[in-house]
């Protein structure tokens, strides 16, 4: 059990992020406005979807103690067959998790960890369900890794649909977020997105959570262009006595189908 204070775990339905300072770029040209690229992340958005919940693979889970100045008090690793599954029930999004063990690394104590989930689906603040819970605003062009990119900031509306939320003594608190993404100008695919909380949480003792998600390309048979998927997934929480970090990497992708039969008899 992990726990952030007393019995916290952090929990994105479809995901949260981190701050970024950039320098300035080029303006993008003005003929690109936020009416064509949002429909066109909405059908990104909705595609990462279909194609997330259509694979399995290998996901490490690396949790980290912090202690004064960042230095590591306590690691535990574990290595997990993993799968999700998101639907879309009464107007709200749900994202379920699927982990099966196979390793662990790191002696278990009595220490308290974090336990995060679903922040791989980050991405989707931009897909229709949620954009009108944000404004967005073009910064200009970028790279990421060597590739071309847009830059668009984000900024949850308040009050909105929450897509990320904190769970403390078993009770969800909706997160307010603020971030930015990186975004393929060709696909509009998300290359790379980063976003934390609008203000600090005093109340429930949450200062700051960030969080960082990368995604790439990967490859499967009979399958006409890539799918983009996470490759991994950096959050940080702080409270005023305590600092974690989790890392989730994700590999050995495997794309699968199921069919399903049902036969009457009398």
């Amino acid at each position: 059990q992990a726990s952030l204070g007393a019995q916290a775990s952090l929990g994105a339905q479809a995901s949260l992020g981190a701050q970024a300072s950039l320098p300035a770029t080029p303006a993008l040209p003005a003929t690109l406005t936020l009416d064509i690229l949002l429909p066109r992340l909405a059908e990104s958005s909705e595609r990462f979807w279909k194609q997330f919940t259509a694979v399995s693979c290998s996901e490490t889970v690396t949790q980290r103690k912090l202690g004064s100045k960042g230095k590591i008090a306590y690691e535990r690793s574990s290595l997990f067959d993993y799968l999700i599954v998101m639907t879309l029930e009464e107007g709200e999004l749900a994202v379920e998790e699927s982990r099966l063990l196979q390793k662990e690394a790191g002696k278990r104590k009595q220490m308290s960890l974090l336990v995060t989930n679903g922040f791989p689906t980050l991405s989707l603040v931009f897909h229709p369900h949620y954009q009108e819970s944000f404004e967005y605003r073009i910064e200009g062009d970028d790279v990421v890794e060597g590739q071309p990119a847009i830059r668009i900031a984000f900024r949850q509306v308040t009050p909105a649909r929450s897509t990320t939320a904190l769970r403390l003594r078993g009770h969800d608190f909706p997160l307010e977020l603020k971030g930015r993404a990186w975004v393929d100008p060709g696909t509009a695919s998300v290359l790379r997105i980063e976003s934390g909380l609008k203000k600090p949480m005093g109340d429930l003792g949450l200062e700051a959570l960030d969080c960082a998600v990368r995604y790439g390309p990967v490859n499967f048979p009979g399958q006409p262009a890539p799918y983009w998927l996470p490759q991994e997934a950096r959050i940080e929480a702080r409270t005023r006595h305590q600092h974690w970090q989790n890392v989730h990497r994700f590999s050995s992708y495997k794309h699968f189908t199921v069919k399903s039969e049902t036969e009457v008899q009398q």
